[in-house]
């Protein structure tokens, strides 16, 4: 099968979105199918084969965050060149609903089109009243994914259709058995030691990092030995600054790690910490630390519980709650059988999200849209003329 795949958000810059691409991608490949991929892209970014840039993108503030698109003529140009010359059986486009290629992808298609919903946006008055323009690009998708049950229901509450809920995928084979870092993640015992850690943009005010700043700082008063693992994109000094100068040489920061350090410091740690406070519909960084084999400790968000298995595959605290984080903090680091006994039902859960059990699961999608169009191709006068 000869597949396109349209990512909207940069490739210069990581994300949850962007990796679920190329892992599908590789997934798809390593299956036997045959697939290119769409994404903005500076022009001497280095972009896996099968990869096609899609020009330099801008930032747009995106539900609670800031994410990097390409928008206007040149891309849509841009799009109908790459569809034209890929001449795809299916076409599978990702946030298809943000001012982004993916969007201009949908209205340049010519076949079947399947379209990925990632976020679960709780703000229903602004997908209302959007409704109307944003008709003609729903009327051309031919089915839905979404990566969550949150997710899902956004598109039967407020867009007028249902979807098929498929998770995000991990490779699991990539985390799994990796090496810590050199020196990580020392020594832990009852009343003494431990190694957290946290993965994301700490600046980032849903992403929690206060909450667990603030349980480490209570905890390290009364815990030697205690450190902190922080890994993503910020200044140092920014990070630094938020913790008392006494602690501050307990606090290593490793900066934007590479992809192919990611589960090497997920394996550094005795317990990984997801502190964030809202407008997750997945929790892919949960699945990759059970796959890399650590104990998970996150907020109490549906999105987490559901991944976590209710709690089985992982310990949930009060979301926003950072005296709850610190006593569950204490009672795993103080309890190896625990973190074992969670790490095994870890292993087991993500098993289903396995990206060749997942890719599976959307080629059955793909047939079902192939099967629905046969064959019929969409008018595409909206864009005039390259």
């Amino acid at each position: 099968m000869r597949i396109g795949i349209v990512c909207p958000y940069s490739f210069d810059v990581p994300g949850g979105v962007q990796n679920h691409v190329m892992d599908l991608a590789e997934a798809l490949i390593g299956l036997g199918h045959e697939v290119s991929v769409l994404a903005p892209a500076d022009e001497d970014s280095p972009l896996p084969s099968y990869v096609v840039s899609a020009g330099r993108s801008v930032p747009l503030p995106y539900n609670g965050s800031v994410a990097r698109i390409a928008f206007g003529p040149v891309s849509t140009a841009r799009v109908r060149r790459w569809i034209t010359r890929g001449d795809f059986d299916v076409l599978h486009v990702h946030e298809p609903l943000t001012l982004s290629i993916s969007m201009l992808a949908v209205l340049s298609a010519r076949g079947p089109v399947v379209a990925t919903f990632h976020t679960a946006m709780t703000r229903s008055r602004v997908l209302s009243a959007a409704q109307g323009a944003l008709q003609i690009v729903l009327e051309r998708i031919t089915a839905r994914i979404a990566v969550s049950a949150l997710a899902r229901k956004v598109q039967v509450e407020h867009l007028d259709g249902g979807a098929v809920e498929i998770p995000n995928g991990v490779a699991v084979a990539k985390f799994a058995g990796m090496q810590p870092l050199p020196g990580w993640p020392g020594e832990c015992g009852p009343g003494t030691g431990g190694t957290l850690g946290f993965l994301g943009r700490f600046t980032e005010s849903r992403k929690g990092f206060p909450i667990l700043r603030d349980a480490f700082v209570e905890l390290a008063a009364r815990r030697p030995g205690l450190r902190l693992l922080v890994a993503g994109p910020g200044d140092p000094d920014d990070l630094f600054d938020r913790f008392p100068p006494e602690l501050r040489d307990r606090v290593t920061f490793l900066g934007l790690v590479p992809e192919a350090d990611k589960a090497r410091m997920l394996r550094s740690v005795h317990l990984y910490v997801a502190p964030n406070t809202g407008g997750e519909s997945f929790g892919m960084i949960l699945t990759e630390a059970l796959a890399a084999g650590t104990t998970v400790v996150a907020s109490d968000l549906d999105a987490f519980r559901r991944v976590l298995d209710n709690g089985r595959a992982g310990r949930l605290f009060r979301t926003g709650d950072a005296a709850a984080l610190a006593q569950t903090l204490t009672e795993l680091l103080d309890d190896p059988a625990a973190r074992a006994e969670l790490t095994a039902c870890g292993d087991q859960v993500v098993a289903n999200f396995d990206w060749p059990v997942v890719a599976r699961r959307v080629l059955e999608v793909y047939a079902a849209a192939i099967e629905a169009t046969d064959g019929r191709v969409i008018d595409q006068e909206w864009v005039g003329s390259d």
